[in-house]
């Protein structure tokens, strides 16, 4: 991050005699606006998260040991939907295969991510979403797959209870409230859902949820996804944050209709 106005606010507060406080005060109005700049500055469609989203979904889909065909199909698949020139798709393949290397450092590319989302959480869904994908590729994932998947959430400010609605709008869903349930210490994968994704997990919320409570949920959760929010993402991108605004509105209408309210 370029901290031009952290540096020169910090400068100017000290410069006005107020000594330390003035400085540190300045300094922290400054590190707000850089922020907020980094946040909303142009990026070219692809350039600047090819390589660690590519390299993630190589390191995802070795981390049970064994890259299947179903893995290697998701990563195809998103670079034609993404519409990757010929030198980007060589960087695609290239990141892939070393996102599957035993020393690659899972760290690192999530740090990537989130610097290149910045404070756009609705980016990060998009991502988060194509992850995702991956991870579910060979059906209910593994320990090691989900734990790469909640350090991205985490790196980029998704909740347990965002990331369970995402898994959700795939059909998958836990057998009970918790996030990541076990049973005597072990791991209890997600399960695929015969019924469809989940209208409450979807929306986050209980059960037993009021209607001023689901309201406020589906609205909070549609301004924020909301397409036409979403600025310079990449169109795959775009269009899975469309996909996932039509999902939210599906589960708000379900839920409407089985508690009979407009």
């Amino acid at each position: 991050m370029n901290l031009t106005w952290t540096f020169w606010l910090a400068f100017f507060g000290l410069l006005l005699g107020h000594g330390l406080p003035g400085m540190l005060t300045g300094a922290l109005i400054g590190l707000v606006i850089d922020s907020l700049r980094q946040a909303r500055r142009p990026r070219a469609a692809a350039g600047g998260f090819i390589g660690p989203l590519f390299a993630l979904l190589g390191a995802v889909a070795k981390a049970d040991g064994r890259v299947s065909e179903a893995e290697i199909a998701v990563a195809e698949r998103l670079m034609t939907r993404m519409g990757l020139d010929a030198a980007q798709r060589r960087e695609a393949i290239e990141a892939f295969n070393t996102g599957k290397q035993p020393t690659f450092e899972v760290g690192r590319a999530i740090e990537s991510l989130r610097q290149w989302v910045g404070l756009r959480r609705d980016h990060a869904f998009p991502v988060l979403d194509v992850v995702i994908e991956t991870v579910l590729a060979e059906g209910p994932p593994s320990p090691a797959k989900m734990a790469i998947l909640k350090s991205l959430a985490a790196a980029l400010r998704i909740s347990d209870m965002e990331l369970l609605a995402l898994l959700a709008m795939k059909g998958y869903v836990w057998g009970g409230a918790g996030a990541y349930e076990s049973r005597g210490g072990g791991y209890v994968p997600p399960r695929r859902s015969p019924q469809g994704p989940d209208p409450y997990v979807v929306l986050g919320i209980d059960r037993d949820a009021d209607e001023r409570t689901i309201k406020r949920a589906y609205r909070k959760l549609i301004s924020a996804h909301h397409p036409d929010r979403l600025g310079d993402l990449p169109e795959d991108l775009r269009r899975r944050a469309e996909a996932r605004a039509s999902e939210i509105n599906a589960a708000y209408e379900r839920i409407k209709a089985e508690r009979g309210f407009k």
